[in-house]
């Protein structure tokens, strides 16, 4: 038996079987290798993805802080605004009310002024009459049944 297992054959069938099972393990572990290698390529790019993603959010974070304080200065204008329009409520009612009493007092001038234009007219047919007089006495005596 010992000449069988030390056999010429034997020997080379094993160093051949040996040979054929390191082949198929370093084909195997070569694919694995391309695996990892490809898989190391996606963390990478995975990492480069998340720093730019980081940055995002930071940039993000910011921009929401400024529209935070943004949004509290609009509010405190706004409360302010809200308060002078209801200041100019108030302004426009007072307004309305003197253009009320302006109104009724507008009526009454009317009718003052329409008063004054009568004794305007009167008044200037009086000077009228007395031009005529001054200038034409003579007439004025001889051409009326009562002279004065």
């Amino acid at each position: 038996m010992y000449r069988r297992v030390n056999s010429g054959r034997f020997i080379g069938l094993t160093t051949f079987l040996i040979v054929v099972v390191m082949a198929v393990f370093t084909w195997v572990m070569y694919g694995m290798a391309q695996r990892v290698f490809t898989m190391t390529d996606i963390i990478q790019e995975l990492n480069e993805s998340i720093k730019t993603m980081v940055g995002t959010q930071v940039s993000m974070a910011k921009d929401m802080h400024d529209m935070s304080t943004s949004m509290g200065t609009m509010n405190v204008n706004i409360a302010n605004m809200n308060k002078s329009i209801g200041s100019m409520t108030t302004n426009v009612e007072t307004m309305n009310q003197s253009i009320g009493t302006m109104n009724k007092t507008m009526v009454g001038l009317s009718g003052a002024v329409g008063n004054m234009a009568s004794n305007m007219n009167r008044m200037t047919y009086d000077i009228g009459k007395a031009t005529y007089a001054l200038s034409n006495p003579m007439s004025y005596m001889w051409g009326n049944a009562f002279p004065f």
